[in-house]
């Protein structure tokens, strides 16, 4: 399975972006699907992730209630929608995709990385 990301950018402090992600194909390896990040000097982390039959999703407590991880099943694609963006939040974001199962909020827990897209939160 190869996963590619796209969408990150630069914005200012309370701005959004949207992320995307597409899967070269639906396997077992994608049925959850779900966006770390990693900042400079930092270990990379998890930000939220969700299953295919559409349960959870799962977020980190940080961005609860400002970040929406949404899947379109049909197109092999995930989304970040990222709202309220903070400095903080600055970081490369990967894209991954792993088998049902495993710990979603850790990055042995998925099979497949895609290369990353940053995103830079000015303040």
């Amino acid at each position: 399975v190869q996963l590619q990301a796209f969408g990150g950018g630069l914005v200012q402090t309370g701005g959004s972006l949207r992320l995307s992600c597409t899967a070269s194909q639906r396997t077992a390896s994608t049925w959850i699907m779900g966006w770390f990040r990693q900042a400079p000097g930092q270990e990379r982390e998890f930000v939220a992730a969700a299953e295919w039959n559409g349960d959870g999703p799962y977020y980190t407590d940080s961005v609860k209630g400002r970040f929406t991880i949404s899947r379109d099943n049909a197109e092999n694609m995930v989304y970040l929608q990222m709202n309220n963006l903070k400095p903080e939040d600055t970081a490369t974001y990967y894209c991954a995709s792993g088998r049902y199962g495993g710990n979603y909020y850790l990055a042995l827990g998925y099979d497949y990385w895609g290369q990353g897209t940053e995103v830079t939160v000015s303040s």
